[in-house]
């Protein structure tokens, strides 16, 4: 594993009218391989941070890896800050030394609905496809945050070609049940996508190496061994993605 390096940068969103917050970690000393990645935080609004110790895990891996803020509590469920942290990504990724031709898509929870759901509807981003789509402790039931249109049902209307899925689910998820992931690893794999599910044993904090602080009101990043094994191998998952295959559950 390599050391990491991270520092923030603004990107304009909802017509160049203002500005949110992205961080950007980078092995130290610049030295990238790979695609790179795009990571969004769940709906609470602007809590990049939570999303610290999976980045730096996910860069230690030879990647550069973006984490925009962005408000699922904006008028349009945060849709523009989704759609201009891509654009962010698709225009500047290049002189973060990172390779703007492969942008792996992920995200946790909310999160992750609104990037599986942009890998099915490329008709919303002139045709742009990502090396791979993640998505972490995640429902794709429900409208995604990204396209207002649900991934389940896109699934079954989708033309487009399939890119490489990898579904994550703590198994003791209490917030969002993996039988959500599980239902959309089996709808894909009908559907031709390659896809792959891990259903590590933790919750769904812990699948992101955090802790829920229920006096914070927020997660924070934890310190139990074990949830910090779990967060390093969502990061195994992350930067290996776009290499991925579909080959059943795990």
């Amino acid at each position: 594993m390599q050391a990491t390096e991270t520092h923030t940068v603004p990107y304009v969103h909802a017509g160049g009218s203002a500005t949110q917050l992205l961080d950007v970690y980078r092995p130290a000393g610049g030295q990238t391989s790979g695609p790179c990645v795009l990571l969004w935080h769940g709906v609470s609004p602007d809590e990049r941070d939570v999303m610290t110790t999976l980045a730096h895990e996910t860069a230690s891996h030879g990647r550069t890896v973006f984490v925009p803020d962005w408000r699922p509590d904006a008028d349009d469920g945060g849709r523009s800050h989704l759609i201009a942290s891509l654009r962010f990504v698709r225009d500047n990724a290049a002189a973060h030394g990172a390779d703007a031709r492969r942008i792996v898509l992920a995200g946790w929870s909310a999160g992750a609905g609104a990037a599986i759901a942009l890998a099915l509807r490329p008709d919303l981003t002139d045709g742009w496809r990502p090396a791979a789509a993640v998505g972490i402790a995640g429902g794709y039931d429900r409208p995604a945050r990204s396209t207002g249109s649900v991934p389940l049902h896109d699934l079954a209307e989708s033309s487009a070609s399939p890119v490489p899925v990898r579904l994550v689910h703590g198994s003791a998820d209490p917030v969002v049940g993996s039988h959500h992931s599980r239902e959309l690893h089996t709808a894909m794999r009908a559907r031709g996508w390659p896809v792959e599910l891990e259903e590590p044993d933790t919750d769904h904090a812990g699948v992101i190496a955090t802790e829920y602080d229920p006096v914070l009101g927020r997660c924070r990043a934890a310190t139990d061994p074990n949830v910090l094994r779990a967060g390093a191998d969502v990061a195994r998952v992350i930067a290996t993605a776009a290499q991925s295959r579909a080959s059943g559950t795990h």
